[in-house]
C-alpha cells in the first residue's frame, strides 16, 4: 500500500490551516537574553519549571516561550510567570527584566471586559434567601456559605496558589480551627469558574480571558490535592477541574497559543483517566481533534476524534456523537479523503438528528444547527470545495443567535474566506465587513488570522470598490 501524503505537502491544508498571526515587530529583550547566559532555551526552559515547582506554581514553559522572550513578542509576563522570574532572580524588577510595565502592555487597544470576577457564585434558585422565613440558625447557615463563597471568589482571582488552596480549604488566618477536607463550597467554585469562562469567551472571544483564567485551574489542580468529605465530592471535583483545563486550554487554543492549549487538554484526559470519566476523556479528546486539525495534523484528529467517540460510545448522548463524528470528518478532510469526510458527516447527521438527550453534557450547549452548519463548511474548504463551504458557513451565520458575538463573527469570517476562495470578491469584502462590525465586542485571534487570509486572498482584486473598502478598513482595524 502506498504510504499516505504528507499533509503538510497538500496546499489545501497549508491554505486552510489557521496560523498565529504575526506579532508587530518587537524590540529583543537583550537583558533576558544575558540572563539565560550560556545555557540553551530549552535547559533555560527546565530551569523555569523547576523554579515553578519550588514555589508552588505551574507554567507550561519550553523553549518557544524563551525564544518569544528574547525577540521581544511577550512584553511583559503574567502573574505566574512574573511570580516564578522574581524567584529566579531576586532583587530584579519587571525592568530588569528586560520588560515592559504591565499597564502599558494590556492598556494598547484592549477593550475592557465585564468587570464581574470570572468565579461568582450565585444561590440555587431553590436556595433560600437569607430574608426568608425559617428557623435562625438555618438562615445563619446560609448567610455563612455566602460568605465563604465571597471568599473564595476574591482568592480565586487574586490570591498566591498556596494562598488560594488555604482560603479553600479553611487553612487560613481567618479559620482557628483548621480544615483539611474540600466540600460543597470550594467545588461549587470550581464549577462556576467553568461556566463563568464559557460565557465570557461567547460574548467576548478568548484574548482577553487567558491569563485571567490561569489562576483558577491552579487552585481547582490544589484542591484536588487534598481530600474531600465524601467521594461524590472528590468525583465533582475531578470533573470540574478537568473541565476547567479544557476551558483554560480551549482559551489558548483560539489566542493562537497552540502549545500550552496541547498542555492542558493532556491535563483534562489525564484526570479523566485517573477519575475513570469518560464523559472528560471524550470532552478532551473532542478538543485534541479540533487543536490537532488547526496544527496541520489530520490524522491525529482523525484518530483523537474515533478515541472521543469511544469513550462517548455509553454515555447516551446522540449530540456529542455527532460532534465527534464533525471533528473525524475534519480529520478526513485534511487527509484529502471526500468519501471518509462524508461518510463521517453523514453519521454526524444521523447523531443530531436525534435530537437533544438528558445525558447531553453541560458544556455542548454551543452545538446546535449553526455550529453543525460551520463544521461542515470547514470539512468541505479543507477539501478545497470553496462553494460548497460558502453555502455551509452563510446557513451557519444565518441561523446562529445573534446575542453570541463571538461565533457569528467566526461564521461570517468563514464565509468571507470561502467566498474570497470561491471567486467571489465583492461577496466576501462585503461578509468581511460584517465581521469587522463586531470585532469591537470580539477579541480572538483565530477570527484575526482568518480575516488576514481572506484580505491576502482579496489584495489582487482591489480594484472592486466593495474590496477596496474593506482592504482599507482591515487595515486600519489592525493596526
Amino acid at each position: 500500500m502506498a504510504p499516505s501524503p504528507d499533509p503538510h505537502d497538500d496546499p489545501r491544508v497549508n491554505a486552510r490551516t489557521p496560523q498565529t498571526p504575526r506579532r508587530l515587530t518587537r524590540e529583543p529583550n537583550v537583558a533576558f537574553r544575558q540572563l539565560r547566559g550560556a545555557r540553551s532555551p530549552g535547559e533555560f526552559a527546565a530551569a523555569v519549571r523547576r523554579a515553578a515547582r519550588e514555589i508552588g506554581e505551574q507554567v507550561a514553559c519550553d523553549a518557544r516561550y524563551i525564544g518569544r522572550v528574547e525577540n521581544g513578542e511577550i512584553r511583559c509576563p503574567n502573574y505566574a510567570y512574573e511570580r516564578v522570574f522574581r524567584h529566579m532572580f531576586p532583587g530584579l524588577t519587571l525592568a530588569d527584566l528586560g520588560f515592559s510595565a504591565r499597564e502599558t502592555v494590556r492598556g494598547r487597544g484592549a477593550r475592557p471586559l465585564s468587570a464581574a470576577p470570572l468565579l461568582h457564585i450565585t444561590p440555587r434558585p431553590d436556595h433560600p434567601r437569607d430574608d426568608s422565613p425559617g428557623p435562625p440558625s438555618a438562615n445563619h447557615h446560609i448567610h455563612q456559605n455566602h460568605e465563604e463563597s465571597d471568599v473564595l471568589r476574591r482568592a480565586f482571582m487574586t490570591g498566591s496558589t498556596a494562598t488560594v488552596a488555604a482560603v479553600s480549604l479553611g487553612l487560613g488566618p481567618a479559620s482557628a480551627h483548621p480544615v483539611q477536607r474540600v466540600g460543597e463550597a470550594e467545588v461549587s467554585a470550581v464549577e462556576e469558574a467553568v461556566r463563568r469562562i464559557r460565557l465570557l469567551d461567547d460574548r467576548h472571544g478568548a484574548d482577553g480571558l487567558y491569563q485571567r483564567a490561569a489562576q483558577p485551574l491552579r487552585t481547582a489542580y490544589a484542591l484536588l490535592d487534598a481530600s474531600a468529605a465524601r467521594r461524590s465530592t472528590q468525583e465533582r471535583l475531578h470533573t470540574g477541574a478537568g473541565e476547567l483545563a479544557i476551558s483554560v486550554g480551549w482559551l489558548a487554543h483560539d489566542s493562537g497559543r497552540f502549545g500550552e492549549a496541547r498542555s492542558h487538554y493532556a491535563e483534562a484526559l489525564a484526570t479523566a483517566r485517573l477519575a475513570g470519566d469518560a464523559g472528560l476523556e471524550a470532552h478532551a479528546f473532542c478538543n485534541m481533534s479540533f487543536l490537532a486539525r488547526d496544527m496541520g495534523r489530520p490524522r491525529e484528529a482523525m484518530r483523537a476524534a474515533q478515541a472521543g467517540e469511544r469513550a462517548a460510545h455509553t454515555l447516551g448522548s446522540p449530540r456529542l456523537l455527532s460532534l465527534l463524528a464533525l471533528r473525524e470528518a475534519g480529520g478526513w478532510a485534511g487527509l484529502g479523503d471526500r468519501s471518509a469526510c462524508e461518510e463521517s458527516l453523514t453519521r454526524a447527521h444521523c447523531h443530531f438528528a436525534r435530537g437533544t438527550s438528558p445525558a447531553d453534557p453541560e458544556w455542548m450547549t454551543f452545538f446546535v444547527e449553526a455550529e453543525l452548519e460551520m463544521l461542515q463548511a470547514q470539512c468541505f474548504s479543507a477539501l478545497g470545495d470553496w462553494s460548497r463551504a460558502a453555502r455551509h458557513a452563510h446557513r451557519a451565520a444565518t441561523v446562529q443567535d445573534p446575542h453570541f458575538a463571538r461565533n457569528l463573527a467566526l461564521y461570517r469570517a468563514e464565509l468571507a474566506d470561502d467566498l474570497a476562495r470561491a471567486g467571489a470578491p465583492a461577496e466576501s469584502a462585503a461578509a468581511g465587513q460584517q465581521v469587522l462590525d463586531l470585532l469591537n465586542q470580539v477579541q480572538s485571534t483565530r477570527i484575526q488570522a482568518m480575516l488576514a487570509d481572506t484580505s491576502r486572498i482579496l489584495a489582487p482584486h482591489r480594484a472592486s470598490p466593495e474590496v477596496a473598502a474593506f482592504l482599507e478598513r482591515r487595515a486600519a482595524v489592525a493596526v
